[in-house]
């Protein structure tokens, strides 16, 4: 009953601001709450993790209270029970609705996925009436801030549905279907989520603010009701005291990496410290995370290759990161005689991890044209480690295979476990099962190895399953805008090499394309460039050759 109140009473009665802090406080206080009451850890971690399900904390919560914590605090044991406990775990949102005993005939799960039907149904339709008529039979008036924020989220991700989108809910405020409250409420929510929203939709605050002025313009919305977004661009000066401040925090970020092999933490932390994916900042990172692993053994080697690999940084920024260690090569000498041949590796294992493209190694090659310069010897020994037999197989084995994404995987286990489950599914497997095979895989930064793997597939069989199983995978968000751009990007960039394989695969990869942008997946500006740059957002991809990595 305590969840539910509270949820019910966020944003109406309590300000967000204010319910954030009082989770806060009450984990600052676990240390004397357990000599009263002696399993308030497990306690306190289920209701932030009915928070979080609830949507009335923001996933982020848990990073941003864990920073300031001291390390023997129990308030440190609440969190990480709640992540690792309950959030990670399969099925969790179902698992912490009824944990309590909650009602088994309709969950807050239940509600938002009835809703996200009714908003996919009306996309599609325009029958502003029906919508209507079934936001009323929801009979949930407490709980439309939920249309709402879910409206306005499938506005942001696709593009040629915002008018319609809003439409109803301009509609829905003019018949008092929905009052101006829950309106607020349900914008108020998606801006203290924008931080997370910005990881998959890279704009996400320009969207934001611009559907913010078109519903204030048509007087549905009191932008004043609502805090202020800050914007900023996605590429500024970043000043020396936030330059030594995030060089301190990466280091200790990386550190703790090889302690625990744990990305997602990695991902949640830089997603704190820099939440505006700064080019400067990730390039800072790129250089730290090598520098420090080459000082260590090849377990953390393998350890800061598998990480690069996976949190898929633009790639202007790991080149710059590269053009950095190479720059300073010569006072890591020092310290690391072995600098030359380990720099060499890392370059030649980021590009059979499709972190770079060949064209970017020679562009790294470009700044240090000195024959016996060390920038020239690194790029040098990276090309002939790239070119001997076997080089992929030998370059991925180089350290061991000693890192770790999760679960123990390396990304290639990872890469295979996608292949064979779409394998599975060609041959007839079930729609629901590949999805859950997918979101069991507990990678969602990763996803578009799924989207790249299915359109080659696609390519290459002419059979259409394929497709359902994306649109199901987008439809269920399961496979975001984001990753859906970043896995067209993969396979635009190395078409020139799958035509080889399959002559007309340009031909039917533009018409994927296009296909792509009418069902909302891709925006409508997108385009992949010749340098293998999606022209829309910049994502960044790689021409590793498509065969070795099916």
């Amino acid at each position: 009953m305590a969840s539910i109140l509270l949820s019910s009473l966020y944003g109406d009665v309590i300000d967000p601001q204010q319910l954030y802090k009082g989770f806060q406080k009450l984990v600052e206080s676990a240390d004397d709450l357990i000599v009263d009451i002696p399993n308030a850890v497990d306690i306190l971690a289920l209701f932030i993790a009915r928070a979080v399900v609830d949507d009335i904390l923001p996933p982020s919560f848990l990073t941003k209270t864990m920073a300031y914590l001291s390390k023997d605090s129990k308030g440190v044991d609440v969190i990480k029970r709640a992540e690792k406990g309950y959030l990670s775990a399969p099925l969790h949102a179902e698992t912490i609705e009824r944990c309590w005993g909650g009602s088994k005939n309709k969950t807050v799960e239940d509600l938002k996925a009835k809703i996200n039907d009714l908003l996919v149904e009306y996309v599609v339709s325009g029958d502003v009436t029906e919508a209507s008529r079934c936001i009323k039979n929801l009979n949930v008036p407490h709980f439309h801030h939920e249309i709402v924020k879910r409206a306005v989220l499938m506005a942001m991700e696709k593009k040629q549905a915002e008018s319609r989108l809003l439409e109803l809910l301009k509609r829905s405020s003019e018949e008092g279907l929905i009052n101006s409250s829950q309106i607020s409420k349900g914008f108020s929510r998606i801006i203290d989520s924008v931080d997370d929203l910005s990881l998959d939709i890279p704009n996400a605050k320009v969207l934001l603010q611009s559907l913010i002025s078109k519903a204030a313009s048509e007087g549905w919305l009191c932008a004043s009701s609502l805090k202020s977004l800050s914007l900023h661009p996605g590429k500024k000066a970043v000043e020396d005291n936030t330059l030594k401040a995030f060089k301190k925090k990466a280091e200790s970020i990386i550190r703790e990496y090889f302690l625990s092999g744990d990305i997602s933490e990695v991902s949640c932390c830089l997603e704190f410290e820099n939440s505006f994916s700064v080019a400067e900042l990730n390039a800072i990172f790129v250089k730290k995370l090598i520098t420090l692993a080459m000082d260590r053994k090849n377990r953390e080697k393998e350890m800061a290759s598998v990480l690069l690999s996976s949190l898929c940084f633009p790639s202007d920024d790991v080149v710059s990161g590269f053009i950095m260690l190479i720059e300073s090569a010569e006072d890591t000498a020092l310290d690391i005689p072995v600098v030359v041949e380990d720099l060499a590796m890392f370059l030649a294992r980021a590009e059979v991890d499709e972190v770079l493209t060949p064209q970017e190694l020679e562009e790294i090659g470009s700044h240090f044209p000195g024959v016996d310069s060390i920038g020239n010897k690194v790029t040098q020994m990276a090309i002939s480690l790239l070119k001997a037999r076997l080089s992929g197989e030998r370059i991925l084995r180089c350290w061991g295979g000693g890192g770790s994404c999760k679960n123990g995987w390396t990304i290639e286990d990872v890469k295979d476990k996608i292949g064979k489950l779409l394998e599975e599914f060609e041959a007839g497997g079930g729609t629901r099962e590949a999805c859950r095979c997918i979101k069991e895989l507990s990678m969602p930064f990763f996803h578009h190895e799924v989207v790249k793997k299915a359109l080659v597939v696609l390519m290459e069989n002419k059979n259409n399953r394929m497709w359902c199983l994306l649109r199901q995978c987008f439809d269920m968000q399961l496979i975001t805008m984001n990753q859906m751009s970043k896995g067209f990007v993969r396979v635009g960039e190395c078409i020139d090499d799958l035509a080889l394989d399959v002559p007309d695969a340009k031909k039917q990869f533009d018409k994927f394309v296009e296909r792509a942008k009418v069902e909302g997946w891709l925006d409508s500006s997108f385009g992949v460039t010749g340098s293998g740059q999606d022209s829309s957002s910049g994502v960044n991809g790689s021409d590793q050759d498509l065969s070795n990595g099916r």
